[in-house]
């Protein structure tokens, strides 16, 4: 391998393992923003079973995931999960989502109207109760929160 090679290689494990870490730390403080999704039961209404399994969270998870890579940003031709807006997703009691998520800028002309899209996309996602969507600024949007395929769509190796 060429040392461009390998130096790139070892830029994007750098990147995925801080991206991993970042992912951690929103997943905890999404874990907070729980109690602002609630699952209303009435009588007609099927219980909902509150202790998922792993794996029903991880299958939920990655339906959740494919429906965010149907979004995309206005500006950029790359969905808003490889461009590494998406922060953290959280799979509370009774299949409530909450998602933390940021923006490429605070000007944004979208900033008013995407948290709702994303809402809207999740809440067609089979089992999904309720969504609560946090948009944050802080850590601030940078390339380095791309995926690899955002990266290669882009030309930005």
């Amino acid at each position: 391998m060429g040392k461009t090679m390998k130096k790139n290689l070892r830029k994007l494990a750098e990147t995925a393992t801080q991206n991993e870490e970042q992912v951690s730390l929103s997943e905890e403080r999404l874990k907070r923003k729980e109690e602002a999704c609630q699952f209303l039961e009435t009588p007609s209404t099927p219980s909902v079973t509150t202790s998922q399994t792993s794996s029903d969270t991880q299958l939920m998870k990655e339906k959740i995931i494919a429906a965010l890579k149907e979004i995309y940003d206005p500006e950029i031709p790359v969905n808003i999960y490889d461009l590494g807006l998406i922060y953290g997703i959280e799979i509370g009691d009774a299949c409530c989502v909450a998602i933390q998520m940021t923006l490429t800028s605070p000007m944004c002309p979208v900033a008013q109207t995407f948290p709702q899209t994303v809402q809207d996309a999740i809440l067609q996602v089979p089992g999904v109760s309720g969504v609560t969507v946090d948009l944050v600024w802080e850590p601030p949007w940078t390339k380095e929160h791309m995926s690899e395929v955002a990266k290669l769509q882009l030309n930005l190796f």
